[in-house]
């Protein structure tokens, strides 16, 4: 059995430490070997995540994931709920820090009603708080529209301009290729880059769309 940890934040603005300590420090609280903790900077309207995605490849039956909050795995209700039921389906133990319920093990006990009603429990808050991100991030997409929106009226959006093209050179494409083919971790192919993690990983986005 192995233990990993998982964590994102919408935005590479948005500091990870919080989300990683709490994650190290009830591993140390409890006794429990912490494997690797995935982290992602990117959106929670899916999944399509490098450190998430290589995540699911690493995980096997009976190891734990550990994540700190249900909107740290994602922000649709459906897809989130999806993505616990693979796991649960392939016998891949997620504990969440802030539903205590699922911090403890079940399975174990002799009185299945007793199983079985803490099972339905932990499913009822799951979808709760799945329900509270979801509607979350339908606020703040509302939110967003109307800013826009407010900005074109005024005359102000054209100030922003384009984006900044991002470059896409030979020594990514090959640092990206080995890395994907599993000759190396994603931290060594940021160091053959000499990105930083923000950088590199804004980089696989653009690549992989170009890709598709």
């Amino acid at each position: 059995m192995r233990v990993y940890g998982y964590h994102r934040t919408s935005t590479s603005e948005q500091h990870l430490d919080r989300g990683i300590k709490e994650i190290n420090e009830h591993c140390l609280s409890n006794n429990i070997e912490l494997e690797y903790i995935f982290t992602d900077q990117a959106t929670g309207k899916n999944f399509n995540r490098p450190d998430y995605i290589q995540l699911k490849k690493q995980a096997k039956k009976g190891d734990i994931i550990l994540i700190t909050e249900v909107d740290r795995l994602g922000r649709n209700k459906r897809d989130t709920l999806n993505e616990l039921r693979y796991f649960k389906d392939n016998n891949i133990r997620v504990m969440i820090l802030e539903l205590p319920t699922t911090l403890v093990d079940y399975s174990g006990m002799k009185d299945d009603m007793a199983s079985m009603m803490m099972e339905t429990i932990n499913n009822m808050l799951i979808e709760m708080y799945a329900s509270f991100a979801h509607a979350e991030m339908l606020k703040r997409q509302k939110r967003q529209t109307e800013g826009i929106e407010a900005m074109k009226e005024r005359g102000e959006w054209d100030k922003y301009g384009r984006p900044t093209t991002i470059k896409i050179d030979e020594r990514f494409i090959s640092a990206y290729t080995a890395w994907k083919a599993g000759e190396g971790t994603a931290v060594k192919a940021m160091e053959k880059c000499s990105m930083t993690k923000a950088t590199f990983y804004r980089k696989v986005k653009v690549y992989e769309e170009g890709l598709k």
